[in-house]
């Protein structure tokens, strides 16, 4: 199995209405996700000295996620407060990730170092890690990025020349309008592959120039809180671990079954989209991006947020 590091955001999600805080942030769960799949799993990034951070480490280090890299700061760790509406989360005003903003990890040589022992580095657009992409290009050996849908053109064009692979969230944008998003990524510079996640109406992905479009496993959703990065991981953590098999068969072995490199490549990248999209329906079946929750009193802050959200 590969091994998987996530650098930039961890956050708690506070879900308002039951007063209870879940571990969370893209980078974070998905090196999670990669964790339960059997990858050996790490995270590097900034913890914050408060209650919040406290819980997400604690957690985080029990799962068995090396965080011998990671910073510790004095300040509010990220928290983004959350509701459920019919099972789908809904953010409202956080601290917009804390002292994950305010002092993001400066990568060293000896975190370069540390980076060439993955497979697979994943970031984010909530990462604040932007600076810090050419030292992931150097060192890593495939860089993935996940832009959400906060991007401009602009930040496109600034990030994917470092990476390897971008994730944007499309939501409700017309088909065309996704392809010619993807398209751009990569004439933008990202290298091999863009996902689209599309919530309920699955995900795409263009991978050396060829679109693939999975449907999603539709299940009536608990909480689909990390449902997107839960795909991320799965399908890449797939791909990655079998692409480096692709060969194509000497003259003369024949036409009979799958022969050639472009042949398997195929069916991983259909068998990766499927796989991912069941582990994703799994996710949706649980409280928060992974579970462990913890109970907290609310903030006057908290209570002000909720009130005006109603």
């Amino acid at each position: 199995m590969i091994k998987v590091l996530g650098i930039g955001d961890n956050v708690c999600d506070k879900y308002l209405h039951t007063k209870t805080i879940y571990p969370g942030g893209n980078a974070l769960n998905v090196a999670v996700f990669a964790g339960m799949m059997g990858a050996e799993a790490a995270y590097l990034g900034t913890f914050g000295d408060d209650e919040v951070g406290e819980h997400v480490y604690t957690v985080v280090k029990g799962l068995g996620l090396d965080l011998s890299h990671c910073r510790m700061e004095h300040g509010a760790n990220g928290c983004a407060r959350v509701r459920l509406i019919d099972g789908d989360r809904v953010f409202l005003e956080g601290n917009h990730g804390g002292i994950s903003r305010e002092r993001p990890p400066v990568l060293t040589g000896l975190d370069e170092r540390y980076i060439s022992g993955y497979d697979l580095v994943h970031t984010s657009i909530h990462s604040f890690m932007e600076a810090e992409l050419p030292a992931m290009d150097r060192a890593g050996r495939f860089v993935s990025m996940d832009f959400s849908n906060r991007y401009d053109e602009a930040y496109l064009k600034r990030c994917c020349p470092y990476i390897d692979c971008g994730e944007i969230s499309c939501g409700d944008m017309e088909k065309d309008e996704i392809k010619e998003t993807m398209e751009r990524m990569v004439d933008f510079g990202c290298r091999h592959m863009v996902i689209a996640t599309r919530g309920s109406k699955g995900a795409m992905v263009l991978v050396d120039g060829n679109f693939y479009e999975q449907s999603p496993c539709l299940v009536k959703a608990r909480d689909t809180m990390g449902a997107g990065d839960s795909f991320i991981a799965c399908f890449l953590v797939h791909y990655l671990e079998g692409v480096g098999e692709a060969v194509s068969f000497p003259e003369g072995s024949g036409s009979r079954g799958i022969v050639t490199a472009q042949d398997y490549k195929d069916l991983l990248i259909k068998t990766s989209l499927y796989r991912a999209a069941v582990f994703s329906a799994g996710q949706c079946q649980r409280d928060g991006s992974f579970g462990f929750g913890k109970v907290v009193d609310l903030t006057e802050e908290d209570l002000a947020v909720m009130n005006h959200s109603k």
